[in-house]
């Protein structure tokens, strides 16, 4: 691979939005936010901004000449606040001048006055005001109520998951060039181009044949810039469009983390069931999302929580709630897995204390529960190829899930200072995009007269490697070498109307997409001479005898429909499946702890490249970890972020990942719903890192035998597992069925 992102990233030659050079005479722009959670604007004064040397302009509300306003699910979000702020950091001036410098030096004196006005940051107390974005939506299967009377154990407690912040490298930004007949070029760190071209024919009140968005590639993204890089990309239209001169709007760390969104905090509740073989029989749960101060993606993150909140488990009687609660925090966004993790993570709070009810490991009641073949999810959708079992039980062969627990032990009855513990995580994950709408693309082809390719197609890369994966695919399709196809930006003029590359989608869509392109154009060829076996030879034939080498193709994922009024359908195209073993090791006296191994089994298709899998999956372990182990993003009673700077919050590095990671891909594991037989590898394997905080926690509990286990709260950083070990948790007795569960 010659052309490669890795080999320009290596030696520093990849160009992003703020490499790109400006036209002359560009302007930078800095944005100025509430300094108050909510509250009423009672006065902006932009003079002193305007009196300093470079400044051009500084733009409010009023300077906007279409719609105020952003929202892609809701109409809740203005571009610009006027006349309230509903969260620290809300964009209310935008000032543009000479150099970046400048302009945030003079948004410091635009006189901004505020009356303040209570903040809720609790979406318990949220929910109870009913500030709710839409109202409640609830999945269900068989008769729960009923269930009970049948269950020999029953459990139920509370489990709260914490925000986390995307930390992609490429901090959000963008660059708008005004161009001849009122048209307008922006360069975005977007995950989703079309949607930035729609909000900005929105905002500036033009037509969007008038927007071109431009995408070579993004610095990371992991969620965090499918909908909210929308509004910086937008500033700078506006900009460009007020002014006449290119605007370049580059967000540096510390106003990144304090004006976007992060993964929604869940704060939820829940009651598991089991007959006295341990067999699920009910499961009930409520849960309270954060969605911040605007609908964002947040209707939609709830939405997947939904449709994971059975896990890789069968359970025959379920009814699952979600409330997406408005509350003064800046919006809430996509982040890796969307929803799914927060779901999975109340689930296995309540078989972790299931098992400890029942006094049995809880990989028996895991293993016991898991799908198969037929099972139906409460949403109406059957298992198909259901490999649930299978990676379990391949995981358990490699690597010994009872051998390791006793290891475990005999370490635990031995050691006083240190503990260890261990856990298993299945992992069961569909893909699609939820919005059946959403699940198209399209892709443009073209082979040049010397035999060389290129391809265009709505797919983004930010480092997933889905421009290799669809250079692959074209390649294996017109039968010619890799280094012929080249992927070119994803520009919104040459393939419209693109969904996000979000949603472990792109390669799917895009992929099939441009090969469906391919094949046409190998049709052509064939058919034009198909007994010419140099590729050259014939494509030099084929133009001089006027073959059209283009090809434009669309791809719609078949068999997906979804009815919300009875929130039954099948909305994934098929399902990803793995399971996890984690070993961690406690140091009793400090609170901090070492994860010794990972080690995994992952279902990943018939895979396209299986170097760019195994990364995808080392790196949602990685951040998967991160968030159930290190990530604390927090916020005082004012709603003001405490984890602002890169100072303040840890991600995790070198030293906090575990030595071993070995990770094993199924065989002969193809997938017939999927270009060439694979299986998105993007957000499954980010939940391995849940099975994490529960053998930490085990690792607590081996320490000290009182540690509650109705209460999770991640995550679980060694303060808090210091509060743990200290007795910081409220105890609350595990009920006994015969004892009025209810």
């Amino acid at each position: 691979m010659k052309h490669g992102d890795p080999q320009l990233h290596v030696r520093g030659e990849s160009v992003f939005v703020d490499d790109l050079p400006a036209p002359h005479g560009a302007l930078h722009a800095a944005v100025l936010g509430s300094p108050v959670a909510h509250g009423k604007i009672t006065r902006v004064d932009v003079n002193a901004a305007l009196a300093h040397d470079g400044v051009v302009a500084v733009l409010t509300a009023r300077d906007i000449p279409g719609e105020n306003q952003i929202g892609a699910i809701l109409p809740d979000e203005p571009l610009l606040a006027d006349g309230d702020v509903h969260h620290v950091g809300q964009p209310v001036v935008v000032v543009l001048a000479s150099s970046a410098a400048v302009a945030r030096r003079a948004r410091l004196d635009v006189a901004l006055e505020i009356d303040s006005l209570p903040a809720v940051t609790d979406p318990r107390e949220s929910a109870a005001k009913g500030q709710l974005m839409l109202p409640a939506r609830t999945f269900a299967i068989g008769v729960v109520d009923d269930a009970w009377g049948r269950c020999a154990h029953i459990v139920e407690g509370r489990a709260d998951s914490g925000a986390q912040e995307h930390f992609y490298l490429e901090t959000q930004g963008a660059l708008a060039e005004p161009m001849e007949d009122g048209r307008v070029r922006v360069h975005s760190s977007t995950q989703a181009p079309t949607a930035v071209q729609r909000q900005t024919a929105r905002v500036l009140g033009i037509p969007m044949h008038l927007v071109e968005v431009d995408v070579r590639r993004l610095g990371g993204a992991f969620g965090g810039k499918e909908d909210q890089a929308t509004p910086w990309a937008v500033m700078c239209a506006l900009g460009a469009r007020t002014t006449g001169r290119a605007v370049r709007l580059i967000l540096d760390r510390h106003d990144d983390m304090l004006m976007t969104g992060k993964r929604h905090p869940y704060s939820s509740d829940w009651k598991l069931g089991l007959d006295a073989d341990g067999k699920f029989l009910a499961y009930e749960a409520t849960y309270y999302q954060n969605a911040g101060s605007a609908a964002d993606l947040s209707p939609a993150v709830l939405e997947r929580s939904l449709f994971h909140s059975t896990g890789s488990y069968h359970i025959p009687n379920v009814r699952a709630t979600g409330m997406s609660c408005r509350t003064n925090l800046a919006p809430f966004t996509a982040f890796r897995g969307f929803g799914g993790p927060q779901a999975m993570f109340v689930l296995e709070t309540a078989i972790d204390a299931a098992a400890r009810a029942m006094n049995v490991p809880a990989f028996e009641l895991q293993r016991r529960n898991l799908l198969r073949e037929e099972s139906v999810f409460p949403y109406g959708m059957r298992a198909e190829r259901c490999r649930a079992e299978r990676c379990w039980d391949e995981a358990d062969r490699a690597y010994g899930i009872e051998a390791r627990a006793a290891g475990v032990a005999q370490h635990n009855a031995e050691n006083v200072a240190t503990k260890k513990g261990l856990a298993v995580m299945p992992v069961c994950f569909g893909i699609s995009f939820t919005n059946t709408s959403m699940n198209q693309a399209g892709a443009l082809v073209h082979v040049y007269t010397d035999g060389s390719v290129g391809v265009s197609t709505g797919a983004v890369e930010m480092g997933q490697g889905v421009n290799q994966k669809i250079r692959r695919i074209v390649a294996v399709t017109l039968g010619v070498d890799l280094d012929r196809v080249r992927v070119e930006t994803t520009n919104t003029t040459r393939v419209a109307n693109t969904s996000p590359t979000a949603a472990s989608s792109g390669a799917d869509m895009n992929g099939a997409a441009a090969q469906l392109a391919s094949q046409q154009i190998l049709e052509r060829l064939r058919a034009f001479d198909a007994d010419e076996k140099d590729w050259d030879k014939l494509v030099a034939a084929a133009h001089f005898a006027r073959v059209d080498l283009s090809a434009h193709a669309f791809y719609a994922t078949p068999r997906l429909h979804f009815d919300k009024t009875a929130e039954k359908g099948r909305p994934f195209a098929y399902h990803v499946y793995g399971t996890a073993i984690i070993e961690v090791t406690l140091d009793v006296l400090r609170g901090t702890a070492e994860i010794d191994a990972v080690r995994l089994v992952h279902d990943g298709g018939k895979m396209i490249d299986e170097a760019v899998d195994r990364g995808q999956v080392e790196g949602a372990l990685a951040q998967g970890l991160g968030w159930m182990l290190l990530e604390e993003a927090s916020w005082d009673a004012e709603g003001r972020l405490l984890h602002d700077t890169a100072g303040k919050y840890k991600v995790p590095d070198l030293g906090f990942l575990p030595d071993t990671v070995d990770v094993s891909f199924l065989a002969d594991a193809d997938n017939p719903e999927a270009v060439l037989g694979s299986k998105a590898v993007g957000e499954p394997p980010l939940m391995y890192g849940i099975g994490a905080y529960f053998a930490l926690r085990n690792a607590a509990a081996a320490a000290d035998a009182t540690i509650d286990p109705l209460q999770a709260e991640a995550p679980l950083t060694p303060e808090r597992t210091l509060e743990l070990l200290a007795g910081g948790f409220r105890v609350v007795a595990v009920e006994d069925a015969g004892q009025n569960p209810d």
